[in-house]
């Protein structure tokens, strides 16, 4: 156990948040077992040990990180270990990529029900359906998903400033002040070119390689997140990786479904069910008309986020697709995002129209919202798209 506590002291001293991720404030800290979902990349070790950090400190011993690759735990349950740590005094346990170990939902509700002071906040991957697919804690867990960095905190990791998200009602009904005090302190536009470019994943900060590190983590989304979790043989990842490859070159547009079944040797139905496990890794984006879902065929298929262009070689992408996954991206975490009949519009929860274009002048459709992505002008329903990036 010792081992253990100086693992933890050690990386919660050393821990760099580089900015302060905005779900800290956003999660029911009362439950007793809180999941973080994630895709790779975005940050849950480190925000556990920023929760550990801000609300602990590193003595603290009634607060313990651990980590599921730890061969440690290969013989031995997570529930004996929490049992100790228990024990001796410990009320918040912090397990990282809890999926690591067989039979861990199991063990999760043993130390829910064995040991009731305790507080268990653990990670897993975007894929897992913690309640669907884990009956054992449907009634226990509170679930969260931690994002890639907004473009608001990549700005104010940028630059230093402090901005602070707002909703999407407030900034609709607030954008001119809103956009001053903004202004007044920055000028978000090249900015938000580098963000476009690199922004979403913290991964930016551990060299200048980053289309190749982000290669690697997205070979792991497929390789792990997708085979382990959903228990896929090893001999159907090629075709998994190959759909998603058709998919991103394809471009944003409706999948020619049969085609790609013939493609990659699969049913039709199979094909359906890798675009929705590409979607849960967070490769993929896949867009409904309003009134329908999967597994109907979805009307557009684009990549998650910007980012990810920079790391499918060779792909031919333009700055209107660049900007309209940075919207659907961007939007995704709060809202649900339709598709309308229209080419670059799309219907906000069921009730707003944003159509995302180059063009600064006045939109012709006055309850459109245009999103404009050339400068900073906002008049009328015209508003810079960058201002979206400061929703979470």
């Amino acid at each position: 156990m010792e081992d253990f506590y100086r693992t933890h002291r050690y990386l919660v001293e050393h821990c760099n948040a580089p900015v302060r991720r905005t779900l800290l404030d956003e999660i029911d800290w009362s439950a007793r077992m809180i999941g973080i979902k994630g895709t790779r990349c975005v940050g849950k070790t480190t925000f556990l040990l920023q929760y550990a950090k801000e609300k602990f400190g590193s003595e603290d011993r009634k607060c313990l990180y651990v980590n599921m690759n730890n061969f440690y735990f290969q013989g031995r349950g997570i529930a004996d270990f929490a049992g100790e740590f228990y024990k001796q005094g410990g009320r918040v346990l912090l397990i990282d990529q809890v999926y690591k170990q067989s039979d861990w939902s199991r063990e999760l509700r043993r130390c829910y029900d064995l040991y009731p002071k305790l507080k268990i906040v653990f990670t897993g991957s975007s894929v897992m359906r913690l309640k669907r697919e884990n009956p054992e804690l449907c009634d226990i867990v509170k679930s969260y998903n931690l994002r890639g960095f907004s473009f608001r905190e990549y700005l104010n990791l940028k630059t230093g400033n402090k901005f602070r998200w707002v909703s999407l009602d407030a900034l609709l009904a607030n954008r001119e002040q809103i956009m001053r005090e903004i202004l007044s302190k920055v000028d978000p536009q090249p900015y938000f070119r580098e963000y476009i470019k690199h922004g979403f994943y913290p991964l930016f900060r551990e060299g200048d390689d980053f289309s190749n590190n982000l290669l690697k983590s997205m070979n792991m989304m497929t390789e792990v997140d997708i085979l382990l979790i959903k228990q896929i043989e090893l001999k159907y990842l090629p075709k998994i990786k190959k759909l998603f490859y058709m998919l991103a070159v394809a471009g944003p547009q409706a999948p020619n479904v049969s085609r790609l079944a013939g493609e990659i040797e699969t049913s039709r139905a199979t094909v359906m069910n890798y675009i929705k496990y590409l979607a849960d890794a967070r490769l993929i984006n896949i867009i409904y008309p309003v009134g329908q879902k999967f597994p109907k065929k979805p009307s557009k298929v684009m990549l998650h986020n910007p980012n990810l262009y920079q790391a499918i070689y060779p792909i031919a992408f333009d700055e209107q697709t660049q900007m309209e996954t940075f919207f659907v991206n961007t939007m995704w975490k709060d809202h649900k995002v339709n598709q309308k009949s229209r080419e670059q519009s799309y219907t906000i929860d069921g009730l707003r129209t944003f159509r995302i274009t180059s063009d600064t002048r006045s939109g012709r459709e006055r309850r459109t919202i245009y999103c404009q992505y050339t400068d900073n002008s906002m008049h009328d329903n015209v508003i810079p798209l960058w201002l979206l990036g400061f929703l979470y």
